[in-house]
């Protein structure tokens, strides 16, 4: 590396009075106790809670996961000084595998194919069978969780290998990783989706769900980068180190995602409404009356139309205000939509709002605040080690 090449001038440690693991494991625990309590009142409702609020969270770490993985294979420069926070969100999938277990626990509850009685009298259903069926749905729930849980691990060791050892050989481990973990992390994204949420209504099936359910995630998670970065620089951390450049790459990113989900949720619209076969169309037809269609045009309105025109402009990527308005919001639409997902299934007549919703939110959303956090706090918060942390510190933007 040339002597003149930039060099962090930032603290990279998380200071002590920063950290909110506890505090995020507490709200967590509280929220996952009285889910408990809510189980014995209502199990139906914890499970399809559940499954929102579980969906939610995990898909961050997946989004965050695939990021990670194509900075490696392309060897990007630009997210260098901003790549521990997507490590620290999936550092530990194997530890939140452990919340899968209410989804299996609760099968029958949640999906109506692991009824034997209806699916007899179903010739749909019986065709099904073969795939849906509750031994092989565990089965591929421990495959999913191997794999990325091995990714998640894998990646974030080695990356903090090489802050200790200084050895940027280990960029060569972490593209040998990264290309395999592409290819077997988009179908597994894909099936555990199918699984999880396309099989809530085990009759409706669209090939295209397993792009939308990624749409979705990868467009929700730059905000999260977005406020991340905010929070740093206000609690004065990496003012020097991520600078606007980086702020209006996230944005740029950020709105490229946005216009890519609307692209794949009106294309998934699209080819079910013109194909018009009654076991595709009435997915959205439920969707689309009653309350729920309320919620139908405020996802269009709110995780589309609002932030495309507010990021449209080339000048706004890099506007706080507006890119922590846009970002809140779209994190809003996020649960929205998973929600809007979820639950017509249970809440067949309008949209119901439980107090489960809030009280499961708040323990799965704390608990994986916590490891996030508990990760985060340990090591670096940029990878001072990698060989392109010096391009990416020499981003500038320009006017």
């Amino acid at each position: 590396m040339a002597s003149h090449s930039p060099k962090l001038t930032d603290s990279v440690q998380l200071p002590s009075q920063l950290d909110a693991t506890r505090t995020f494991y507490g709200v967590g625990a509280f929220g996952l106790i009285a889910s408990g309590v809510g189980y014995f009142l209502d199990s139906d409702q914890f499970f399809f809670s559940y499954l929102t609020s579980f969906s939610f969270f995990t898909s961050f770490a997946l989004a965050a996961m695939i990021l990670v993985m194509i900075h490696h294979i392309t060897k990007s420069s630009w997210g260098t000084v901003l790549r521990r926070i997507p490590e620290s969100m999936f550092s530990k999938m194997w530890i939140w595998a452990i919340f899968i277990v209410p989804i299996l626990l609760g099968m029958s509850s949640l999906y109506q194919w692991t009824d034997v009685a209806y699916v007899a009298d179903d010739p749909i259903m019986l065709g099904k069978v073969p795939y849906l069926n509750e031994p092989f749905f565990v089965i591929r729930q421990f495959i999913y969780f191997g794999i990325w849980g091995f990714l998640g691990y894998k990646l974030h060791k080695v990356s903090i290998d090489m802050d200790k050892t200084n050895d940027w050989g280990l960029t060569k481990l972490l593209q040998k990783v990264s290309a395999p973990g592409i290819l077997l992390f988009s179908l597994t994204v894909a099936f555990a989706s199918f699984d999880w949420l396309m099989s809530l209504d085990a009759h409706w099936f669209s090939t295209m769900f397993g792009v939308y359910f990624f749409a979705m995630s990868f467009q929700a998670l730059f905000p999260v980068l977005i406020l991340m970065v905010f929070w740093f620089h206000k609690n004065d951390l990496l003012k020097n180190t991520v600078k606007k450049a980086h702020v209006y790459d996230l944005g740029a990113w950020f709105f490229g995602f946005t216009v890519f989900y609307a692209y794949i949720a009106f294309c998934q619209f699209l080819l079910i409404y013109y194909a018009n076969i009654p076991e595709e169309t009435l997915w959205f037809y439920h969707r689309l009356e009653g309350s729920w269609a309320i919620v139908t045009y405020a996802i269009i309105i709110g995780r589309f139309l609002i932030p495309f025109f507010l990021l449209l402009n080339r000048d706004r990527k890099h506007n706080k205000t507006l890119l922590i308005f846009t970002s809140v919001l779209i994190l809003v639409m996020h649960l929205v939509e998973f929600h809007w997902i979820v639950m017509p299934i249970l809440h067949h007549s309008g949209v119901a709002v439980s107090w489960l919703d809030i009280t499961t939110f708040l323990g799965l959303g704390g608990i994986f605040m916590g490891l996030f956090f508990s990760t985060l706090k340990k090591y670096n918060i940029v990878p001072t080690s990698h060989p392109t942390l010096s391009d990416s510190l020499d981003k500038h933007y320009h006017q």
